[in-house]
């Protein structure tokens, strides 16, 4: 590190649910990321920033432009921004990378900061229990499905990805509250505990903010959403706070143990 701190963000969620809910979103989401430039020394977007991404050959989708060109600027002002795909942005093959700068993460990134020992991703189809998603996963990382769906009008596919990500919210909705026990994420670090050893877990999907310790030596971060809860997570070197925007505190959240 080099004298800032490390931001984590997740689940955006943009495009939803309509135009102009996103567009204030996607405002917000800008002017918190122009207030903390100073003080970044690296950027992490930790999955589902887009409620959908697919980039055809020579189309990409046409929203988003102010999200994107902010981050462009900080990618060209020096700052290294990390965005893993998410389970609902998970098809991008070059653009973001070529031409806004960004350093896409498929998986799991294990990096080291202050001696910290970090381990992020998105989190999808990890942890034990659902099946039905992980083989769904499998279908939509497969090159050869990725190839026919491009094969696809945008606007067709667009509406048809719109149509499946409705679908699976309404199908997972959350209560709210977070049970060691019940929680995978939770399951899925104890047990890469035993396996080898990482001072901080810091995921998205879940769409809960969750600051939590796990094991005896290690934290659970989970960085919530910026549907509901407008929080992100900040590593100035020596810790990991889990705060919201704009007040930037959780006070309140009994959801938070």
């Amino acid at each position: 590190m080099k004298g800032g701190s490390v931001f984590f963000l997740s689940d955006f969620h943009l495009g939803i649910p309509n135009a102009h809910e996103s567009r204030q979103r996607e405002r917000k989401i800008i002017g918190f990321l122009e207030e903390i430039a100073p003080r970044i020394d690296t950027l992490c977007l930790v999955g589902d920033v887009f409620d959908f991404w697919f980039e055809y050959r020579h189309v990409v989708p046409k929203y988003y432009t102010r999200l994107l060109g902010t981050l462009a600027r900080m990618t060209d002002s020096g700052i290294p921004i990390h965005f893993f795909k998410g389970n609902h942005d998970l098809w991008t093959f070059g653009y973001l990378r070529d031409e806004i700068g960004l350093e896409i993460h498929d998986d799991v990134w294990t990096p080291e900061w202050g001696g910290k020992k970090f381990y992020i991703a998105h989190g999808d189809g990890k942890g034990p229990g659902d099946k039905g998603y992980k083989r769904l996963k499998k279908i939509f990382h497969h090159p050869i499905n990725q190839s026919l769906f491009s094969w696809l009008h945008p606007d067709l596919g667009h509406s048809l990805a719109r149509s499946w990500s409705y679908q699976s919210r309404v199908a997972a909705p959350t209560d709210g509250s977070f049970h060691k026990d019940n929680e995978w994420l939770y399951q899925y670090c104890l047990r890469k505990l035993e396996l080898a050893h990482f001072d901080y877990f810091v995921f998205g999907h879940r769409h809960l903010p969750i600051h939590t310790s796990v094991g005896n030596r290690s934290l659970y971060v989970n960085l919530g959403d910026w549907l509901q809860y407008q929080t992100y997570a900040e590593f100035d070197g020596k810790r990991l706070e889990l705060l919201q925007y704009p007040d930037q505190t959780l006070a309140g959240y009994g959801r938070l143990r």
